[in-house]
C-alpha cells in the first residue's frame, strides 16, 4: 500500500473514533441516569432531559450540518464540530446543575450533529474505489450501528469504577487526539463559499422542523399523544417542513435537492433506516432496562452482556461484510440481517423474568449482533453511493436524520406501548417485575415487526449491480452507483 493509501486508512480510522465518541454519548448516559438523578436532585420527569436536550439539537441540526460542509469544506466542518463537542463534554463533566448539564447536553448534540454527517460525506471522498469503498463503509458502519450497545457497555464501565462526570470527561483526551490527528491526515479540499450560497430560509424551516418534531416526540409519553402540546407542536412542524419543501421547489440553490429522492436507493435506504433505527432502539435501550430492572444486573453486568454482539459487529466491520456485499450484492446481506435481527428481538420478547443468561439473553444477542453486522454496511451503501460527491453531505444528513427521526419516534412509541402494557397488567393483579417484564416483552416484538418490515423492503426495493466481467470465479463486485434493474 503507498502512502497516499496509508494515510487515507489511518484517516478513516480517526473519523471512525471521532464518530465514535458522539454515538456514544447518546446511549452512554442511559446506564448512569440514575446516579446522576440522585447526584443533582432532578426529577424523574426533569431527568429525561439530560438524553433530550443532547437529541433535540442532535436530531434538529443533521441536515444543515451537512450541507454547510458541502459548501464550506468538510474537513473545516468536521475539526469545527469536534472543537464544539469536545468544549461541550468538558463543561457536561463539569456540570453542579440541572440547568448547566442539560444546557451543556443540547451543545453536545450541536457538535455531534455536524460530525456524524461530516464524517460519512469525507469518507465517500475519500475512497472512490468500489472495493475500498464497501470496506470502508462497512468500518463506519460498525460504528454507527454498534456505537449505541458499545454506549451501554462503556457507561457500565465508567459509572461502575468511577462516577458519571466520566463518561463526559472521557472525551477531552479522545476529542483532542482526533482533532490533533484530522489536521495532519484529513485532505484540504475547497468548499463551494465562491460558487455557491446557503439557503438560510430553507435552514431555517427544516431546522426548526426538526427541533419540534423531535421535541414532541421524545416528550410524547410525558404529556400524552393526543395533548394539545403534542399535537400543536407536530402541526407546527408540519407547516413548516411544508414550507421548506415549497422553498425548495423554489430557490435556486436549495439545500436539499428534491430530486435527491428520485434516486430508487436513496429514498428506499432511507425508509429502511427508519424502521430499522426503532427497532435498534429497542434493542439496546429496553433491553438494558430490562436487565437492569427485571433481572437485577448492574450497570458493569449490562456492560458485558453487550459485548458479544460487539465484537461479532466489530468481526464484520473489518472485513466480513465487505466480502459479503462484493460477493452477493447490497439486497441479500441487507434482508437476510434485518430478519435476523427481527428473530432476536422475538427471542427477548420470551424471556422470563428469572431468565439465565447463557439460554435467554446470549442467544438473542449473538443474532443481534449478527443481523447489525450485515445489514448496516449495504443501507450505507445504498444511501450515499448513487449522490455526486457535491451532495454527499446532504445525502449523509438525510440518512442520519432518518435514523435519527426514526429512532426516537420508535423508541417513543415502544416506550408507550411498554408503559401501558405494564400498567394493564398491574390492574389485573400482576407482581411488579412480571408486569414490566410483559411491558418489555410487547415492545421487543412490535421492535421485530419493525426490522422485519425493514429487511423485506430493503430486499425488494434496492437496485444492486450485477457481476463485474472477468476471470472465472472472481467475486462478484457491487458498482458504486446504482444501476438499473
Amino acid at each position: 500500500m503507498n502512502i497516499k493509501g496509508r494515510r487515507r486508512w489511518l484517516a478513516l480510522l480517526v473519523l471512525c473514533l471521532g464518530d465514535l465518541m458522539i454515538i456514544l454519548d447518546a446511549t452512554v448516559v442511559n446506564v448512569a441516569l440514575p446516579t446522576i438523578r440522585a447526584e443533582l436532585g432532578f426529577t424523574e420527569a426533569s431527568l429525561a432531559w439530560v438524553v433530550n436536550a443532547y437529541l433535540i439539537t442532535f436530531g434538529g441540526f443533521l441536515l444543515l450540518g451537512g450541507r454547510l460542509g458541502d459548501l464550506f469544506g468538510h474537513r473545516r466542518l468536521f475539526l469545527i464540530g469536534i472543537a464544539v463537542f469536545t468544549a461541550a463534554s468538558l463543561a457536561c463533566g463539569l456540570a453542579g446543575t440541572q440547568e448547566f448539564l442539560v444546557g451543556a447536553r443540547a451543545v453536545q448534540g450541536l457538535g455531534g450533529a455536524v460530525v456524524a454527517v461530516v464524517a460519512l460525506s469525507l469518507i465517500m471522498t475519500m475512497f472512490t474505489e468500489p472495493a475500498e469503498r464497501v470496506k470502508a463503509m462497512g468500518i463506519i458502519g460498525f460504528v454507527i450501528a454498534g456505537g449505541g450497545s458499545i454506549g451501554v457497555l462503556l457507561g457500565g464501565i465508567l459509572t461502575n469504577a468511577f462516577d458519571w462526570h466520566w463518561i463526559f470527561l472521557i472525551n477531552l483526551p479522545v476529542g483532542a487526539v482526533v482533532f490533533a490527528l484530522c489536521l495532519v491526515l484529513l485532505p484540504r479540499e475547497p468548499g463551494e463559499l465562491a460558487t455557491r450560497r446557503l439557503d438560510v430560509a430553507g435552514a431555517v424551516t427544516i431546522t426548526a422542523s426538526l427541533m419540534l418534531a423531535v421535541y414532541a416526540i421524545v416528550n410524547g409519553n410525558e404529556t400524552g399523544w393526543i395533548s394539545a402540546q403534542t399535537l400543536g407542536l407536530l402541526a407546527t412542524a408540519a407547516v413548516l417542513l411544508a414550507a421548506f419543501l415549497i422553498v425548495e421547489a423554489r430557490t435556486r440553490s436549495p439545500l436539499m435537492p428534491l430530486g435527491l429522492f428520485r434516486l430508487r436507493n436513496v429514498a428506499t435506504a432511507n425508509v429502511v433506516a427508519v424502521l430499522w433505527a426503532a427497532a435498534m432502539f429497542a434493542w439496546f435501550f429496553l433491553s438494558a432496562l430490562y436487565l437492569q430492572l427485571v433481572l437485577g444486573y448492574s450497570p458493569w453486568e449490562v456492560g458485558l452482556v453487550f459485548l458479544p454482539p460487539n465484537l461479532i459487529m466489530g468481526a464484520f466491520s473489518l472485513g466480513l461484510s465487505a466480502k459479503m456485499v462484493m460477493h452477493f450484492g447490497i439486497r441479500a446481506p441487507l434482508g437476510a440481517g434485518l430478519l435476523l435481527s427481527a428473530v432476536g428481538l422475538l427471542l427477548l420478547a420470551q424471556a422470563p423474568i428469572d431468565a439465565g443468561f447463557a439460554v435467554d439473553v446470549l442467544p438473542a444477542m449473538v443474532l443481534l449482533g449478527l443481523g447489525a453486522g450485515m445489514a448496516f454496511n449495504p443501507m450505507l451503501l445504498a444511501a450515499m453511493s448513487d449522490v455526486e460527491p457535491s451532495e454527499a453531505g446532504l445525502a449523509s444528513g438525510v440518512f442520519n436524520t432518518s435514523f435519527m427521526m426514526g429512532g426516537a419516534l420508535g423508541l417513543a412509541i415502544l416506550a408507550s406501548l411498554s408503559a401501558a402494557r405494564t400498567d394493564a397488567l398491574r390492574a389485573a393483579g400482576s407482581d411488579p417485575i412480571a408486569a414490566l417484564n410483559g411491558g418489555y416483552h410487547i415492545a421487543f416484538v412490535v421492535g421485530a415487526v419493525f426490522a422485519a418490515a425493514a429487511g423485506v423492503l430493503g430486499a425488494a426495493l434496492l437496485r444492486t449491480a450485477g457481476p463485474t466481467p472477468g476471470d472465472a470465479g472472481a467475486p462478484v463486485s457491487v458498482s458504486a452507483t446504482t444501476i438499473a434493474d
